[in-house]
This record gives structure tokens, C-alpha cells and sequence, in this order.
């Protein structure tokens, strides 16, 4: 059995207005290490805030209000991720966990090439290397996602979603984290897209042996690609299982809802009850 990446254990997140509300209750769960964890459920359910709040990236009026986050590093010892100072946390960002961000690939700047913004994640983060070293860097990156060299002094606006989104994945793997979180990375493509950048996440986790947190409201792609999938109503988690079992023997009612309701390709026209 694959040791654990991340325990996240009585995690609780409340956005502090008139009156409080609860976005993410009491959750505990552990990633493994090299699995690909799928987090899903309807929009609200506080998937996004879970993912944030283990970062350490929600802003006000959301506030952590109970719970602890450990992250057992490869490199040796275990990370209280609570307890970083401002200083230690932007260090352990993007080094060991990286995050691409809902809507990610719309967020380049404009103005500036390709090859510039991924040379300023090791500008800040790998101040040590010349700038030649940077650039081969970035190219490898750029070969690595199969966006290409020749996209390096490439702006946004010249390539496609599909690219673009490559780019942001690039970014994400520049300094190889051990965990990658995902929000939502697909959402705005189109179905041929959505699967060869899949192919392509799986391919680079078999290769570099990183985890990663996949949050979709999409439970049919979950079920392709995870290892296991953890299923969220209401900020709990209310089923967490091997994607096999979430499919073949579902525990909880709002799971089988989930399945029920997306439509099959085969069988008689009519509502799907499990």
C-alpha cells in the first residue's frame, strides 16, 4: 500500500457574515501518494473551498476554523501546513503543491509571451539559475505538455483553450510538486480536448509520480480517471471509495442520485433509478 501524501483531519471552514455559514464540515481524508483523488459533487457543496482552505488561499469572510492539514514530504518529515509562517508558506506553494485554478487558462497576461511567464515561476522560486537555465527550463516544459518550443515567445491570444490550459498545467509542473490540486480544469473545453489533456495529466503523473486532487462536478470523467473518488453534499464528505465501488456498489443515496443523473448512451429512454 502507497504511503500517505496528506492527511487533512476535523477540517471545518465557515464564511464569517450575518449569519456565519458553514462551507465545509468536519472533513477528514488522506491522499496516497501517486494516486489521483477525484472531488466531486454539485456546485456549492464546497469542493473549491476545500481545496483552498488546505492551501491556505481562501480569503475573507472565509475562516479555517478547526481542523489541521499535514503534509508528509518525500524529502523528509511532515509539514504542518497550518503553522507556516507567510514566508514558509509561499516557499511550500508551487514547490510541493501546485494548484491550476477554474478558469486557469484564461488567467495569462495578455501581454506577455508564453516563455516569459513560465520563466518568472523559476525566477521567483529557483533564483539560483541564469537565465539560460531558465529557458531550457521552460522549453523542456513547453516539449514536456506538448505545446511546443516554437510557442515560446508565443502571447496568450495566439493559442488555443486547449494550449492555453497546457501552458497552465506547464506552469503548475515547473518546479515537479508532489501533489497538483485541479479545479475544474476541463470545464471550458471541448469533449476531444477535455480527454487529450486526461491522457495527458495521467501520463504525467505515471512519469513523475505525483498526486493529485482533481475537483470536477463531472462524476463520469471522475470514474474514468481516478483512484479513488471522495463525493461532497452540503461541505461533508458523505462517500469516499475506490472509483470501482463508487460505480459498481454506491453506499450513499446522493451518490446514486449523482450516477442517476447523468443519461447513458444505451437502454430505454426514461429515467435511470439505481
Amino acid at each position: 500500500m502507497r504511503d500517505h501524501l496528506l492527511s487533512v483531519r476535523d477540517f471545518s471552514v465557515v464564511y464569517d457574515v450575518d449569519p456565519p455559514v458553514p462551507a465545509v464540515r468536519d472533513v477528514s481524508l488522506d491522499l496516497q501518494r501517486g494516486e489521483i483523488l477525484g472531488l466531486a459533487g454539485e456546485s456549492g457543496c464546497g469542493k473549491t473551498t476545500l481545496a483552498y482552505g488546505i492551501q491556505r488561499l481562501l480569503r475573507p469572510p472565509a475562516v479555517i476554523t478547526s481542523g489541521s492539514v499535514i503534509f508528509h514530504d518525500a524529502d523528509g518529515g511532515d509539514v504542518d501546513v497550518n503553522g507556516l509562517d507567510a514566508e514558509a508558506m509561499r516557499r511550500f506553494r508551487w514547490d510541493k503543491v501546485s494548484m491550476v485554478f477554474q478558469g486557469a487558462m484564461n488567467s495569462l497576461n495578455p501581454v506577455a509571451t508564453v516563455g516569459s511567464q513560465l520563466e518568472d515561476v523559476f525566477e521567483v522560486h529557483r533564483p539560483g539559475m541564469s537565465g539560460a537555465q531558465r529557458r531550457a527550463a521552460v522549453v523542456e516544459l513547453l516539449e514536456l505538455v506538448k505545446v511546443g518550443a516554437q510557442r515560446y515567445r508565443s502571447y496568450p491570444h495566439e493559442l488555443s483553450g486547449g494550449m492555453r490550459q497546457r501552458v497552465m498545467i506547464a506552469m503548475a509542473l515547473a518546479l515537479r510538486p508532489q501533489l497538483m490540486v485541479m479545479d475544474e480544469p476541463t470545464t471550458a473545453l471541448d469533449v476531444l480536448v477535455q480527454r487529450e489533456i486526461l491522457r495527458q495529466i495521467s501520463q504525467l503523473r505515471r512519469e513523475f509520480g505525483f498526486s493529485v486532487v482533481f475537483i470536477t462536478h463531472d462524476l463520469p470523467l471522475l470514474l474514468e480517471i481516478s483512484d479513488r473518488i471522495a463525493i461532497m453534499r452540503k461541505g461533508e464528505i458523505v462517500e469516499l471509495d475506490t472509483a470501482e465501488r463508487i460505480w459498481t456498489d454506491p453506499q450513499d443515496a446522493y451518490t446514486r442520485t449523482l450516477l442517476s443523473s447523468f443519461p447513458r448512451l444505451t437502454g430505454e429512454r426514461g429515467v435511470v433509478v439505481r
